[in-house]
């Protein structure tokens, strides 16, 4: 019983060394852009949390099975091992303690995209139409029509999503949200950009022969510059 636990305790340690090596990882190869919005934290902080998850799970499996491998390897006994039946709370454990981890992220997840996604009284509306390949903004507010999208910063914005032809999908890396813009029908997406700064809006949903450019720039100001911008296209839509 205590050679067992002592196994137990070293593998319990490996474990945890090969858990912080593995985040560190692969929070070094999957890069997060720097964040621009304001609905960016909780949603970085879900990815962490189930980086952690990831790199616990995978140490789990290789720490034992390689410290079964090395450690209880045969040493020229051929013989049958001992017989397990099985075991009950072993058994019971891995159910239920996954399904605990299901529904803890079920919650958080659920939770949190009704935050990101509800409607907020002041927000700044934009139209996007994405057609092969290319993006079309329309601000109702003015009238103006671009294909560049220029932004206030810290002001909520819905951008309503259309399509022309095929499914597309509105992406900035630095916004974290996307949203697939359908044909025949009009979705949205809501965020509040908090960095001023130039952004490139990415098509994510697979259309067609470029879709890898169907891009278009994407402008974060600040209100005065936005006004200033905002009055111009107003008066060249007037001339």
């Amino acid at each position: 019983m205590a050679n067992n636990r002592r196994h137990f305790v070293i593998a319990s340690v490996l474990i945890v060394i090969f858990t912080v090596l593995v985040y560190w990882l692969l929070d070094g190869v999957l890069l997060k852009p720097e964040a621009a919005v304001v609905q960016a934290a909780p949603i970085d902080n879900l990815f962490d949390q189930h980086i952690w998850l990831i790199a616990f799970l995978f140490a789990l499996v290789v720490v034992f099975m390689c410290y079964a491998l090395i450690v209880f390897r045969a040493r020229g006994d051929e013989g049958d091992g001992e017989h397990m039946h099985g075991n009950t709370t072993l058994e019971i454990a891995w159910t239920v303690i996954p399904c605990v981890f299901v529904i803890y992220f079920a919650v958080i997840s659920t939770t949190m995209l009704f935050d990101i996604t509800r409607p907020h009284p002041d927000e700044y509306v934009v139209n996007a139409e994405g057609r092969q390949w290319s993006w079309l903004f329309t601000y109702p507010e003015s009238g103006a029509i671009t294909q560049e999208l220029v932004l206030p910063v810290d002001t909520p914005i819905r951008i309503d999503l259309t399509s022309d032809d095929v499914l597309h999908n509105f992406w900035v890396p630095e916004f974290r949200v996307k949203q697939d813009s359908v044909p025949g029908k009009t979705t949205y997406v809501r965020f509040t950009p908090n960095k001023v700064g130039e952004y490139v809006l990415r098509c994510a949903e697979l259309c067609g022969l470029n879709h890898s450019g169907m891009l278009a720039a994407v402008r974060v100001v600040s209100r005065d510059e936005f006004d200033l911008w905002n009055s111009e296209q107003i008066a060249q839509i007037q001339e």
